[in-house]
């Protein structure tokens, strides 16, 4: 398998993603969805990796 570096803006997206589900679990409002924003954060910056021009 070979692995590629994702776009800056992929990066950014991924890293806005965690941070805010990291806020998220200081937040009572959005400590339901917090987990769920870091689950997706790790898959965009996953497929990033993965695939070669995303």
């Amino acid at each position: 398998m070979k692995l590629s570096t994702p776009k800056n803006i992929t990066f950014y997206i991924a890293v806005a993603l965690a941070v805010i589900g990291l806020i998220g679990y200081f937040v009572a409002a959005m400590s339901g969805i917090a987990p769920w924003l870091i689950l997706v954060a790790f898959i965009v910056l996953a497929l990033g990796n993965l695939l070669e021009g995303f």
